[in-house]
């Protein structure tokens, strides 16, 4: 795999974290490159964590499915891309939370927002890809996304809301698609 593809799928996957980002800069008013920096730092190491995971998952069951793995890394990258467009037309409002930062709520987001992540790491373990440059450009592209979205969200988010998932969603199945396409070939 092209590192520009593993750049494309870092994008993808940061979708639901820039989400959550934007929503939480539209309710955070106080200390917001702070408050950003923490959502930044929280996200970015679940985003880089969680493909790790997934990819030792992967390497214990590979040996069983190697067969038909481009399948489940097409189905899974494609699954994960249709739950995150189905998801982004679920826009909930927003509401004022003077909790909105506290350590459990933190950790829940950065959980909710990577489980994808894990599902994407177990499909590199079929994959040729490096798991360390793969990690290394989802925790950092996440990072830099979350960040700037409290930013962001707190300025004009309300006129995008969760509807960028719909980007990231798109941007999976186009790749689970390539990998499919590239193996049937």
């Amino acid at each position: 795999m092209r590192i520009i593809e593993v750049i494309f799928i870092a994008l993808g996957l940061a979708m639901d974290a820039l989400a959550v980002s934007i929503v939480k800069g539209m309710v955070t008013r106080e200390q917001r490159v702070a408050n950003a920096f923490k959502i930044a730092i929280s996200f970015g190491s679940f985003q880089a964590l969680m493909p790790s995971l997934g990819w030792l998952t992967g390497h214990t069951l590979k040996a069983f499915i190697s067969g038909f793995d481009h399948w489940i890394a097409f189905g899974l990258l494609s699954l994960i891309g249709g739950k995150m467009i189905y998801e982004s037309f679920k826009i909930k409002p927003v509401e004022n939370d003077p909790d909105t930062l506290s350590l459990l709520t933190l950790l829940l987001l950065s959980i909710a927002t990577s489980i994808d992540a894990f599902i994407v790491g177990v499909s590199f373990a079929f994959l040729r890809v490096s798991i360390l440059t793969s990690i290394l450009l989802i925790g950092i592209v996440t990072f830099l996304l979350s960040f700037f979205g409290v930013l962001f969200g707190n300025k004009v988010g309300h006129f995008l809301g969760k509807r960028i998932e719909i980007i990231g969603g798109l941007i999976l199945i186009g790749i689970g698609i390539r990998i499919l396409v590239q193996h049937l070939a």
